[in-house]
């Protein structure tokens, strides 16, 4: 072996274990995750504080919402996926990000399944149901308070009326895509005692399926079971015919 292959081998090792290096200093861990190529499914999560126009101290555990609307167009697109899984793990965050999110799943034209883990609070409530079927752990709960906005807001009539449209915004959305009735739902946005220094309510995930917030409690095993029955009856619909296949 000539001295230059030594060479390029000997760089070869140091650009992979400075590789190695980097993803440790980033994640914490020697590998990065890989979707598995196998899956006709993708997992989408949403975690910590939906960000939205304004960015969050790097010390926030956020989901912004710019990276996640690219992901749900190539969802979209990509006839290898046929399915969407959400997970949801959030206190909730900037409303117009957290209804733009809802929005686009909704609309998706595959079978969408979502999941309540630890909490769906605030705007992810209307994350949550915006999915075909939604699940939500026994344990895991849900925020429903009116809308707040936090920093400089000017007193007049007019703010108030934004903030009252935007909060009409939210509570057509949910009863639309859920089983909910909106006079429930507003009982629940306006409850006083609920919560400490706050209106609103703390629904648990029992609670969250008798409200017809969410369809059913589960975990993670039947929200995948439910996601591939929806995908297996998408298949036997023939859209030439417009029924399904006999």
């Amino acid at each position: 072996m000539s001295k230059t292959e030594v060479e390029d081998d000997k760089n070869k090792g140091n650009d992979a274990k400075q590789g190695i290096l980097d993803k440790i200093s980033q994640l914490g861990q020697t590998n990065v995750p890989q979707l598995s190529q196998d899956t006709n499914i993708h997992c989408l999560t949403i975690i910590g504080q939906i960000e939205g126009h304004m960015q969050l101290p790097p010390q926030n555990k956020t989901t912004k919402y710019e990276h996640i609307i690219p992901q749900l167009v190539a969802i979209e697109q990509n006839p290898k996926i046929e399915g969407l899984l959400v997970v949801l793990n959030t206190v909730g965050g900037d409303v117009e990000a957290g209804l733009a999110i809802s929005e686009m799943i909704s609309t998706l034209s595959k079978p969408t399944v979502s999941i309540v883990l630890g909490g769906g609070h605030s705007i992810g409530v209307p994350i949550a149901v915006s999915c075909s079927y939604s699940f939500i752990a026994e344990t895991a709960t849900m925020t429903i308070h009116p809308i707040r906005l936090t920093g400089l807001v000017i007193g007049v009539p007019q703010s108030f009326e934004y903030m009252d449209k935007m909060q009409e915004r939210v509570v057509n959305f949910v009863t639309k895509n859920s089983n909910i009735s909106e006079e429930v739902f507003k009982d629940l946005m306006f409850a006083k005692g609920n919560l400490t220094r706050d209106i609103g309510t703390n629904v648990i995930g029992p609670d969250a399926v008798k409200y017809g917030l969410i369809d059913e409690v589960g975990g993670i095993g039947m929200a995948i079971k439910k996601l591939n029955e929806l995908i297996a009856a998408g298949k036997n619909h023939s859209p030439e015919e417009g029924g399904l296949i006999q």
